[in-house]
């Protein structure tokens, strides 16, 4: 009898999942992905779009062409409700049974948390989904033609950090490049308790090297600091200051996605054990940012741990390989401490972080700087991409 798999999520965790899975089981399971968007986009390279050195056909591709050559099936939809005891998801025009779940839902960026954040209902940009880079990208157009202060950065309870530094980087280098920079003040405003902090205490000299960036570039820092309310051109910040700006761009905080309410903690983040099954369902796994994953320390304003794309992979080929072991009957891997790898474009030159594990104390760190880094990035991208149009979890 057919084994029911059913994927929430149709981006790094729920992709390679699904095409983990069937590469693992083939004909002995039926696979469906059921996703609100119905387009995979390399969100890495979403910074660049925004600059202009990327378009969005160039990014993203058709989920169901990508699972369509795997028999794995495709619903565009919404998960609205899991109901674990009957194993059975709702979507709002049907619902689904399923034998194992995987839960890669990414984040709810909750913007509402916060009066007059984001680009839907505030005044602010941010770029984690192609939608919102593409306003974003109009907006970087309109500062060029009329030049005022640039305010990027994350607010608390964000978990992802390194977009906006790169960012950051790149605004500065375009603007050189221009002859304008001097038109545009740039603030770097974050919850993280310090620059190079990013959610994981920082990665050897990350503190050190990007307060020494930032100085060469001119770029103002204003670290541990949550945000009460955005207005058209100000930031107000808990301790009373307020930042004026011409464009922002804030990573909101995040949320777990209403659909998983119930098996989630106070944030909506789904408990996983070693293995990334659910500690009291055994047959639902959850991987990359729906995570629940707690920092080594807390922080004076709270931020979350980043989940990368490098590491969302990591997690949705470990818990395919226990579902896989546990319809062979066969022994489980328990998954060891995650790493993480980051390339990060700084306009003309790049940084490439590797920390292992992500969390310290750490057995090995690399943090070095080179203008080989952007172009590694961008081969990264062209790869990660010919690799989901071929609906191939890992090289042939």
């Amino acid at each position: 009898m057919l084994k029911k798999i059913l994927v929430l999520g149709g981006s790094f965790g729920g992709l390679t999942a699904a095409l983990e899975i069937k590469r693992r089981l083939g004909g002995r399971v039926e696979v469906t992905v059921i996703s609100k968007d119905d387009r995979f986009v390399f969100l890495p390279s979403l910074p660049w779009l925004v600059t202009g050195h990327r378009q969005a056909s160039s990014l993203s591709l058709q989920i169901s062409a990508i699972l369509a050559s795997r028999r794995i099936h495709f619903v565009h939809g919404t998960a609205c409700g899991v109901d674990p005891v009957r194993m059975r998801v709702t979507t709002e025009t049907d619902s689904y049974d399923y034998d194992y779940l995987v839960i890669a839902t990414g984040p709810h960026l909750a913007c509402e948390e916060i009066p007059g954040l984001g680009p839907q209902q505030g005044h602010t940009h941010c770029i984690f989904t192609l939608e919102h880079a593409q306003k974003s990208r109009e907006a970087w157009e309109k500062i060029l033609e009329t030049p005022g202060p640039l305010v990027l950065g994350s607010t608390q309870l964000a978990s992802c950090f390194g977009p906006y530094y790169e960012l950051a980087f790149e605004f500065d280098h375009e603007l050189r490049r221009r002859r304008m920079r001097h038109k545009v003040p740039i603030t770097y405003l974050t919850s993280e308790a310090c620059l190079g902090h990013m959610g994981i205490d920082g990665l050897g000299p990350s503190r050190r090297f990007m307060e020494d960036e930032f100085a060469k570039r001119d770029i103002k820092a204003v670290v541990s600091q949550a945000v009460t309310a955005v207005e058209p051109e100000s930031i107000h910040l808990a301790d009373g200051r307020k930042l004026p700006f011409k464009l922002a761009m804030l990573a909101p905080p995040f949320k777990g996605v209403a659909g998983v309410a119930g098996l989630g903690n106070a944030r909506g983040f789904i408990p996983v054990d070693e293995q990334y099954r659910h500690p009291q369902y055994a047959n639902i796994y959850a991987v990359g940012v729906a995570v629940a994953m707690a920092p080594r320390e807390p922080t004076p304003v709270p931020t979350g741990v980043p989940k990368t794309g490098y590491m969302t992979v990591q997690m949705a080929k470990a818990a395919a390989f226990n579902i896989a072991a546990d319809c062979n009957n066969t022994a489980p891997l328990a998954a060891g401490d995650l790493n993480i790898l980051c390339l990060f474009d700084m306009g003309g030159t790049g940084a490439v972080m590797y920390a292992e594990p992500m969390l310290p104390p750490r057995q090995r760190s690399l943090l070095k700087k080179g203008r080989w880094v952007p172009w590694a990035k961008a081969g990264l991208e062209k790869y990660f991409l010919w690799k989901m149009r071929h609906g191939l979890s890992r090289l042939p």
